[in-house]
């Protein structure tokens, strides 16, 4: 506790008792700005909830479906079977 009160009597020494509420509110409008601007950054990257990386498109499964249908009629043709 002592060298907080020195390191503050310091303070006052150095840069006037008329200064430190303008160097203190310069400094919590600073800190008000940063918390806004990580707030913003934030919001920008944030992705939606609605999609997941793991979620597969419906286009996505038409190609897999298009090479399994083309795999059976290859088998229907080899058969002797007529293809659909």
């Amino acid at each position: 506790m002592p060298e907080i009160l020195v390191i503050a009597l310091a303070i006052i020494l150095l840069f006037g008792a008329k200064k430190l509420p303008e160097f203190a509110r310069a400094i919590g409008e600073a800190i008000k700005e940063f918390k806004k601007a990580m707030k913003d950054v934030q919001e920008e990257i944030k992705i939606p909830e609605t999609t997941s990386p793991n979620t597969i498109s419906p286009a996505a499964n038409q190609v897999p479906r298009q090479a399994a249908q083309a795999a059976e009629a290859e088998k229907k043709e080899t058969s002797g079977t007529p293809a659909a």
